[in-house]
């Protein structure tokens, strides 16, 4: 497989960055949806875990092109977050970083906006409020404290930036403690002896004590969904920047090593890693991910180690560049086709929806991983 060239970086960023001009009309007062139908992005109100990845590519498309109705949107944005956190509008779950990363730090990080500051720091506070003392976890979603929602998921290692966020802003500890107790908790729990993932892991809220490891999205407990497993990956690459917790580099290859082992032909996989070959749905968003993991962890490894993992993404990257962006305004209001949101199993609880579509963190990665790529990359997580 070729790696994607810089004139095909550019090529894809400026598509992506017309592309997203092109959906302010529709987005800038309302929010976007999960993931589309028939390839089209619906509005939605600023109440759904994913709401916050279309103010992140409205954000990335106003650093690379410099145009200021980006950044006029992006503030837009940040009144209807700051809304949102302020009259706790379905925010009882621990999806905070997700929200509140890539739509407020990143504007405060560039413009210094109270309003994006302040919201951010809301839903610092509004995330240690998930914090279960026994066990030291996150707990995900769910009235806290019940049986069967005693339990966190991978993906939360994604939303722990934003608290190192809050400790460097506010100078207040409790932050960085609660997030480093819940990396210590996943590190021990969420990952297999071979790399693999379970999706959730439940824990006994009497003792504290794990249980057992479970799916909710994936095809069954014992296979590895392929977001949760790209969570991690991408979630152990932030942890080390923030932690240096030699742990971290440890688990992250192999995580890492064991996702590409499970790739079939052009490098994207199919919804869950149990899948090889056949004709279940491919999860575009996946690939996207873990590019964005492989290149945020690529400078912390030594040279070999850093080449390898940094030609693997810009190998997928060629591959969704090649055959799964969004070319034309008239196919699709998306960026990357070919996603997966929640695909139903013989084995799981998931509500199908959004199969085979665009999904807006599928988007928001592909334009992060671009913008890396480039050379223009400031993290805001």
């Amino acid at each position: 497989m070729l790696e994607i060239t810089q004139k095909e970086v550019i090529d894809a960023l400026d598509t992506a960055s017309h592309l997203i001009r092109s959906n302010l009309k529709d987005f800038t007062y309302h929010c976007q949806n999960h993931s589309s139908v028939n390839n089209v992005y619906p509005r939605c109100e600023n109440n759904q875990w994913t709401c916050g990845f279309w103010p992140g590519e409205v954000f990335l498309a106003y650093v690379y092109t410099q145009d200021e109705v980006f950044l006029k949107t992006s503030h837009i944005l940040v009144d209807s977050f700051l809304h949102r956190i302020e009259n706790k509008v379905e925010v009882d779950h621990h999806d905070m970083g997700f929200l509140y990363s890539p739509s407020c730090v990143s504007v405060y990080g560039a413009t210094g906006s109270l309003k994006a500051k302040t919201a951010a720091i809301l839903a610092s506070d509004q995330l240690l409020t998930r914090f279960q003392e026994k066990g030291n976890f996150l707990q995900a979603w769910g009235k806290m404290g019940e049986v069967e929602n005693y339990r966190f998921i991978i993906d939360c290692l994604m939303n722990l930036p934003l608290l190192y966020w809050a400790t460097e802003e506010t100078g207040d500890e409790t932050y960085r403690t609660i997030a480093r107790k819940h990396t210590a908790t996943c590190l021990s729990y969420s990952f297999r002896s071979d790399g693999s993932t379970f999706h959730t892991f439940f824990m006994d809220p009497n003792t504290g004590n794990p249980v057992r490891g479970e799916t909710c999205q994936g095809y069954a407990a014992d296979s590895s969904w392929a977001r949760g497993q790209a969570w991690g990956v991408y979630g152990l690459a932030l942890s080390y920047r923030y932690t240096k917790d030699p742990a971290c580099i440890m688990q992250f290859e192999k995580a890492a090593n064991y996702y590409l082992s499970r790739l079939p032909e052009d490098l994207i996989p199919y919804w869950d890693l149990i899948f090889v070959e056949g004709e279940e749905p491919r999860d575009s968003s996946s690939a996207s991910i873990v590019a964005c993991g492989f290149l945020e962890m690529a400078p912390f490894l030594d040279g070999e180690k850093s080449a390898y993992y940094t030609a693997w993404a810009k190998k997928m990257m060629k591959s969704l560049y090649d055959s799964y962006r969004v070319k034309d305004h008239a196919l699709s209001n998306g960026l990357v086709l070919h996603g997966t949101y929640s695909k139903k199993s013989p084995f799981n609880t998931c509500t199908p929806e959004g199969v085979d579509e665009c999904v807006s963190w599928g988007d928001y990665f592909f334009m992060e991983a671009l913008m890396r790529l480039n050379g223009t990359w400031k993290s805001f997580w």
